[in-house]
């Protein structure tokens, strides 16, 4: 018996299975980004804490910041170690450049973190000030001042990083 066209037709993919490949190329590439990605952002840096009271100024900033002595300047006081050593309005009242409570406050802070290590001696001429970004800069000049009459030669001021622009 002769078999029809569509029994000779059906009869020719049966023996044919086709195997289900896999693009890899596409998957690695997934990876590839995935682990770069990983690695980019998996690098140490050391952040300051970020006081809900205290809005920072943004900047374009390459370096990282060292760990010093932290000075917060709030919108109504100034903190040392979250400790209030002045507050705002008395400071802007005063005459004097100097505000002689942070001055000693300070002092006894550097003389706190002082140890007989020649590195954290040249450590102890640095500070941090972390203040918000409506501060007026009347209060930071006092508040720089300050610093540089207790001895701290080095004064950075904290800020949110923001991406770098090309130019």
């Amino acid at each position: 018996m002769k078999d029809s066209r569509r029994i000779k037709r059906m009869s020719r993919g049966k023996g044919k299975k086709k195997v289900p490949s896999m693009n890899l190329v596409s998957l690695m590439d997934v990876f590839t980004i995935l682990v770069f990605f990983l690695l980019v952002n998996s690098s140490t840096t050391e952040e300051l804490s970020d006081p809900k009271s205290i809005e920072l100024p943004e900047s374009v900033s390459e370096s990282k910041p060292e760990q010093t002595i932290v000075l917060m300047v709030t919108p109504t006081n100034i903190l040392i170690r979250g400790e209030s050593i002045a507050v705002v309005e008395d400071i802007l009242a005063q005459k004097e450049l100097v505000v002689n409570s942070i001055r000693a406050a300070l002092i006894e802070e550097a003389e706190r973190n002082q140890s007989l290590s020649t590195q954290s001696q040249q450590k102890r001429k640095e500070i941090t000030i972390m203040g918000d970004r409506q501060i007026p800069f009347k209060l930071l000049k006092k508040v720089m001042a300050s610093c540089t009459s207790a001895g701290f030669e080095k004064i950075s001021l904290a800020v949110v990083q923001k991406a770098s622009q090309a130019s």
